[in-house]
């Protein structure tokens, strides 16, 4: 049996040939159309997005100003520290806050002109204990901050301890840029530094703890013997009434027979923390800003994205 083909049969045969290749480039062209408009509107998104946090941060500042020049304390009480509900933007959500970082221990603090600054020490070994973390973890943090090369406290650990391990490194010698740095001190695992983490901050200048707005743990450590019910009495107390001064403070029937160390305490504060998330479309932004809040002005001294500061 012969099969003649035709010039016409050919043709026909390049004809469907042709189509077929054209519609399979035409399917890959708007596949890969729609991939480049999902991309780049992902990409558009993302960005107003972070526009909107550095939007936030604006706001933020400007609260923080105003109410640096209608007021000389600083308390929970205030507009800055409102907890705010999600709130509505074009096509998204943001979510912000504004937190006292002087509500929390500087660990930076505990060194001072590159010698030991033994009241911070004391304050931050109380901190520990009332943590159920080992108080000497406090001289490890020492050593990771002063310049030398000598464990100056009993418990300490310098450059041999981590030239030792797996890979090795070295101390930092300097103060600590960040919190989460703490996960590379001897003695601090995964359990510790999650317990540690909301009651500590890393300030770039020695700070004065608040107590209007110092956590429960917090004003257990700055008073010796404090007790929790104590502690919970001196903030049900300031829910109502703030202290305007440390005398006010120093009265609290809560702190009668107590020793308290006042050089290292203040009713205001002059270092925030702004935290904000916005999701827009598909597209998701967050923004952590370390606020100072000086005489003139509210600088931005620190800021990260998608990360904890």
């Amino acid at each position: 049996m012969k099969i003649i083909v035709t010039q016409q049969g050919v043709a026909l045969i390049i004809a469907l040939l042709v189509v077929s290749f054209a519609t399979l480039l035409a399917v890959a062209m708007t596949t890969r159309l729609q991939l480049d408009i999902a991309r780049t509107a992902n990409i558009i998104q993302g960005d107003q997005a972070y526009l909107y946090t550095l939007a936030g941060e604006s706001w933020a500042k400007r609260i923080l100003f105003r109410d640096g020049k209608n007021t000389t304390i600083d308390s929970l009480n205030e507009v800055w520290a409102t907890s705010l509900l999600p709130l509505p933007l074009p096509g998204g959500v943001i979510q912000v806050q504004l937190e006292d970082l002087q509500s929390r221990f500087n660990l930076n603090n505990l060194v001072n002109n590159d010698q030991p600054n033994w009241l911070a020490i004391t304050v931050f070994q109380r901190l520990l204990t009332v943590l159920d973390l080992p108080p000497e973890l406090a001289a490890v943090v020492v050593d990771w901050i002063d310049s030398n090369n000598e464990p100056q406290l009993p418990n300490g650990a310098e450059e041999n301890t981590y030239l030792a391990k797996t890979p090795a490194y070295r101390t930092a010698n300097r103060p600590l840029r960040s919190p989460s740095e703490v996960r590379l001190l001897a003695g601090f695992d995964t359990d510790s530094y999650q317990k540690l983490l909301p009651y500590v901050t890393t300030l770039p200048t020695p700070t004065l703890i608040n107590i209007n707005t110092a956590s429960l743990p917090i004003l257990r450590a700055v008073v010796t013997d404090l007790s929790e019910v104590n502690a919970q009495a001196i903030i049900a107390t300031r829910q109502n009434q703030p202290f305007n001064s440390l005398p006010d403070f120093l009265v609290h029937e809560a702190l009668a027979g107590l020793k308290v160390e006042t050089n290292n305490l203040a009713v205001s504060s002059q270092y925030f923390l702004f935290t904000a998330s916005v999701q827009i479309g598909r597209g998701k932004a967050q923004l952590s800003s370390i606020l100072h809040r000086l005489p003139h002005t509210v600088q931005v001294i620190y800021r990260a994205q998608n990360t904890e500061l």
